[in-house]
């Protein structure tokens, strides 16, 4: 896109152009702002702007630029960050009224993470009540819309970060993934993230009063929403940086070692019963194609049962939020999200007592079958959802709307329940909307999962870049 406005830049053309001092940190930020002031009306994509404390750090870091040059990868690149994760100074409501007061003491280390390396923080963004829903919408904040097509969901619990990104409000945008809440969104929206695996990148919030429950540590994990899989590369990077304050995080290099001839990708369809949509399969064979072009040995062949993983997973972690969040999600939560998890714990009933503690002790039984499976297939390329985005509210129509959803992304709630690192690129544009694929990789190989996500958006083009042509 020779005539690519500033805004439309992706994180990797305006670093590099700062450092080169083509253009200012201040500059890259203004033109973020701006785009965000024009769009941020109507998408209602982030909830908290930061704009003039944004301009005096831009302002901090040219003169910074101006004596010895970058402070880091990402110096003057304008990013948001989800609301609920602790920026000091800022509320962590989390889609919650009742905690809008809730001053974060300190940042957040993935946000440390980011400003360290330059980023600038230009707005907080929207998330679901208790992040627990695959679309976004609150009673504090509201609805954000995709910008795509206002009836669709612009995905969760990160739906404010893929919508922010994806229209120009930042070039990088933090979220984060429990059960599928950075891939969502970047299916939704046609970004491009990876849902990194356990221990990859720092977690902790430093207003939290009590430490989370064992499953939402393990399977919770915090990473970026991006236009271009570059991106989501150059960020991760510097959000790796190691912190004492998560006792998971394994101080790991981003990059391992190469492999010994082709990767060995293994394609699947299986679908489980439930019927896929003609776009999903479509999207699943060009990507297909695209890994063969690029060197890589694509095999069709079935991974270990993914539909009861996933139901595993749903039902391990409905168990936990019972225990140790259902009383306040009672008080503080809508009547509608209430109403909503009713359906959810009717079609995932809940594990208690020995049941619960005998389903912690089978999630290494599935890791196992999948390591396995990973030592033959080091990628697997399988769908994220077996339908194009879906609408926005979807999960709130009655108990067939949550079980559309919750029956159904499988191939998203296993990865987190098995603390596998997943990648979402899209691959497909069907009826005037993105449609994603997945690719799982071995732990800490979240490198070889994005060479594989560049591979297909090389073939199918980055999707932000049609966005910016409907104006």
């Amino acid at each position: 896109m020779p005539d690519t406005k500033l805004w439309q830049a992706s994180a990797c053309e305006l670093a590099l152009k700062i450092a080169k001092g083509e253009v200012s940190a201040r500059e890259a930020v203004v033109a973020s702002i701006d785009r965000m002031a024009d769009v941020n009306p109507s998408l209602n994509a982030v909830v908290d702007d930061l704009s003039d404390v944004a301009m005096s750090d831009a302002k901090a870091l040219d003169e910074a630029f101006a004596r010895s040059g970058p402070v880091g990868p990402l110096h003057g690149v304008p990013v948001t960050i989800k609301e609920n994760i602790d920026q000091k100074g800022y509320a962590t409501p989390n889609g919650v009224a009742a905690f809008k007061d809730l001053i974060a003491p300190d940042d957040s280390p993935f946000v440390t993470n980011l400003k360290n390396a330059g980023a600038v923080v230009i707005g907080r963004t929207n998330t679901p009540e208790f992040s627990f829903r695959g679309t976004t919408d609150n009673p504090l904040h509201g609805r954000t819309f995709n910008p795509w097509n206002d009836w669709a969901s612009a995905g969760g619990s990160s739906g404010g970060a893929g919508s922010a990104v994806m229209s120009g409000m930042g070039a990088i945008a933090h979220g984060n993934d429990i059960g599928g809440s950075l891939r969502f969104p970047a299916a939704a929206n046609g970004a491009a993230t990876i849902k990194p695996g356990l221990g990859r990148t720092p977690a902790y919030n430093p207003s939290q009063t009590a430490e989370r429950g064992i499953l939402a540590q393990t399977t919770s994990v915090q990473g970026v929403i991006c236009r271009e899989v570059r991106d989501v590369r150059l960020a991760m990077q510097s959000a790796i940086a190691y912190s004492p304050m998560d006792p998971w995080q394994v101080p790991m290099p981003w990059n391992g070692p190469a492999t010994d001839g082709p990767v060995r990708v293994a394609f699947t369809r299986e679908t489980y019963g439930f019927e896929m949509h003609p776009a999903v399969e479509t999207a699943l064979l060009t990507a297909c194609d695209a890994l063969i072009d690029a060197g890589y040995e694509v095999v069709e062949v079935a991974p270990p049962n993914v539909a009861e993983i996933g139901a595993e997973a749903t039902r391990t972690l409905f168990g936990e939020v019972k225990m140790l969040m259902l009383e306040g999600m009672r008080e503080f939560g809508s009547a509608e999200f209430n109403t909503y998890f009713d359906h959810c714990f009717d079609i995932a009933p809940p594990y208690e007592g020995a049941e619960l503690l005998q389903a912690y002790a089978r999630r290494s039984t599935y890791l196992r079958n999948w390591q396995v499976f990973l030592s033959d297939y080091p990628l697997v390329l399988t769908p994220f959802l077996l339908q194009p985005t879906y609408a926005h509210a979807r999960d709130y129509e009655g108990r067939e709307g949550a079980e559309d959803i919750m029956l159904k992304a499988f191939y998203s709630f296993a990865m987190n329940y098995m603390g596998l690192p997943a990648g979402n690129v899209p691959a497909n544009y069907n009826d005037g909307l993105p449609v994603g694929v997945q690719i799982v990789g071995r732990r800490f190989r979240e490198d070889m999962i994005l060479d594989a996500c560049e591979a297909i958006e090389d073939r199918v083009g980055v999707m932000a870049h049609r966005l910016f042509e409907r104006g």
